[in-house]
């Protein structure tokens, strides 16, 4: 009786870890599968986030943009100097004024093709103004109202529309004296310009869903 009952105990005992075996068996392929297709979507979210980091590049084959890689920042390539206190584009002294005007005006076409050709991403748009540094007091202020001077020309006096896969930022970096570690350049006449900040929105977002 003893003996059947140990032979009874074996075979159970043999059945469980043969059922266990199964189970890790299962469990370890289930893992390898789910491991293998996570590898596949981070391997194609990095290819998506390079060719969307690698899309505003275009914007360095236009005659109004200039890439500065030490910065990260593009800067219109369009010289003018203001009076002093002043921000109306209008007030800008430059001896082929219309000319320039007219190469700002085709600078914000160029973003509006740029985003264009980039429907399927989402960008922020930051048009920055900058201001030399002397005595005028409110600098700050007027780098901003430089910049949305610009805005105001593209956007109302040119009817340039920007898409709608576009969030636009307006904003003014000042002189420098607050130290904001923004793009300043040794001649102070020449920090009397426009910086384009196009950042990818997409690149935040799966970013943030990698976490």
């Amino acid at each position: 009786m003893a003996q059947k009952k140990e032979s009874f105990f074996w075979t159970s005992y043999s059945d469980l870890m043969t059922s266990l075996f199964f189970v890790m068996l299962v469990l370890f392929i289930l893992v390898i599968v789910l491991l293998h297709k996570r590898m596949e979507a981070t391997e194609a979210q990095l290819q998506a986030i390079k060719e969307i980091a690698t899309s505003t590049e275009d914007l360095t084959k236009s005659d109004y943009f200039i890439y500065r890689p030490d910065y990260k920042k593009y800067v219109l390539n369009v010289q003018g100097k203001y009076p002093k206190g002043k921000a109306d584009l209008n007030d800008i002294i430059a001896p082929d004024k219309e000319e320039q005007l007219s190469n700002l005006e085709n600078a914000g076409k160029e973003i509006q093709k740029f985003l264009s050709n980039h429907s399927q991403n989402q960008y922020v748009l930051i048009v920055e103004g900058q201001a030399s540094r002397d005595p005028y007091l409110y600098n700050y202020e007027l780098s901003y109202q430089r910049a949305l001077a610009l805005m105001r020309f593209w956007v109302e006096q040119k009817g340039i529309s920007f898409e709608n896969n576009c969030e636009i930022l307006i904003s003014g970096s000042g002189d420098g004296k607050l130290d904001t570690h923004s793009m300043r350049e040794s001649v102070e006449t020449e920090n009397q310009r426009f910086l384009i900040h196009i950042l990818p929105k997409n690149i935040f977002e799966s970013t943030n869903e990698n976490k």
